[in-house]
């Protein structure tokens, strides 16, 4: 007898379920082997699919340094586009922020400076001072900053990260790893583009002092505009680096390296290694009507699922990469069906390989139909599972 409506729905909803996960995404072998990198941990990975390309120790906690910078950048630029904070507010410079020690943008205590100028003094020139000046803003203070940070390395799913403080100085229990670092990474550069190209300027110029930016694959490879560097002894060298070819962005990175050109020439040679080995294609866009699934007890007879989200999948670019699908839905759901309910789900496999499974969902609410559609439905349900 055929699961109930109920049940294969339960199951496929649970199927479903997942968090911002970089490794969603299966691949085929390239047969290529990929480049020896001397650090701690890394990951290579695709911006679109998640797929990833090449890692070591990912999971591994590793000391962040001034990558910490990133969840206060992604922090704030949810806070611009949320629309709580603009560009052109003054941020008052508090003595703990004026005397913070490390790399710093020279702001002047009991100062105000605009918000977009330590924006860029935090990313360009990884200013401790401007970062905690900027937390300060944002939340009160920077503790009550470093707690919404958790909070939201929590939502995006960084399970290994825990942060002590906002800029990165080192802090017992100040933790990360590269699969974190990734989903942050991907997270800040996928939902505010509009931000994301203070990353590519290469140097700012506050308080008559003119600092470039660290990232030296910005100066060497023009497909690079991103991402950043961090450094402390403990930490070793650090770097993320995220370059766009041809439509295809890969977001590389390396910790724990000994010099600042070793940090660079591993993540070089990590993105070298995807973009000439793999090639990114979109299968649907998102909103693609896939099929349709027959719905009883409803005046519609029908439902449509579609793919919700943009398929993305990486493959390799030599040998055997056709793609074939597996479309998996129910015979018939019982109304009602809200909109947005999984139904199925939809599985791409490229050389036998399975590439993974997305959800199907459906494209319109279905309510419960009137006493002859109860009726009708009720015969063919018992006809169903006859």
């Amino acid at each position: 007898m055929k699961k109930s409506p109920f049940i294969m729905g339960l199951l496929l909803l649970m199927f479903s379920i997942s968090s911002f996960a970089i490794d969603q995404q299966k691949i085929a072998s390239a047969n290529v082997a990929p480049p020896v990198i001397e650090g701690k941990s890394w990951l290579l990975i695709d911006n679109d699919s998640g797929a990833v390309l090449s890692a070591g120790a990912p999971d591994m906690q590793i000391e962040p340094a001034s990558l910490t910078k990133l969840m206060a950048a992604y922090i704030v630029f949810r806070e611009l586009a949320e629309g709580r904070q603009n560009l052109d507010d003054m941020v008052f410079v508090s003595e703990k922020a004026w005397r913070m020690e490390g790399s710093r943008m020279f702001i002047k205590v009991n100062s105000s400076v605009k918000l977009e100028d330590l924006v860029k003094g935090m990313i360009i020139q990884s200013g401790n001072d401007a970062t905690v000046a900027l937390a300060e803003h944002v939340a009160g203070t920077e503790e009550s900053f470093v707690g919404l940070m958790n909070k939201v390395a929590a939502e995006l799913g960084m399970k290994q990260t825990h942060y002590v403080n906002s800029s990165g100085m080192p802090d017992e229990g100040h933790l990360t790893s590269a699969t974190d670092l990734a989903i942050l990474t991907r997270a800040l550069i996928n939902q505010f583009p509009q931000y994301y190209k203070y990353y590519s300027i290469k140097d700012f110029t506050w308080n008559k002092i003119k600092q470039g930016n660290r990232n030296i694959l910005l100066y060497r490879d023009p497909s690079v505009d991103g991402v950043k560097t961090g450094h402390t002894e403990s930490a070793g060298y650090c770097l993320i680096g995220s370059a766009n070819r041809d439509g295809m962005r890969l977001i590389a990175i390396v910790t724990g390296t000994d010099s600042k050109m070793a940090r660079a020439d591993m993540v070089q040679n990590l993105l070298n290694y995807g973009f000439r080995n793999y090639i990114t294609r979109e299968v649907y866009p998102a909103g693609k009507l896939i099929q349709n699934v027959d719905v009883y007890k409803a005046s519609s007879n029908t439902v449509a699922v579609e793919s919700p989200e943009r398929i993305s999948l990486t493959v390799p670019r030599r040998g055997d990469a056709q793609l074939t699908q597996t479309v998996t839905v129910p015979d018939y759901i019982v109304a009602p069906v809200e909109r947005g309910q999984v139904l199925g789900n939809i599985e791409f496999s490229v050389q036998g390989s399975s590439l993974g499974k997305y959800p199907l969902t459906a494209v319109a609410e279905i309510p419960e139909g009137g006493i002859i559609d109860q009726l009708i439905g009720t015969v063919m349900l018992w006809i169903a599972d006859f």
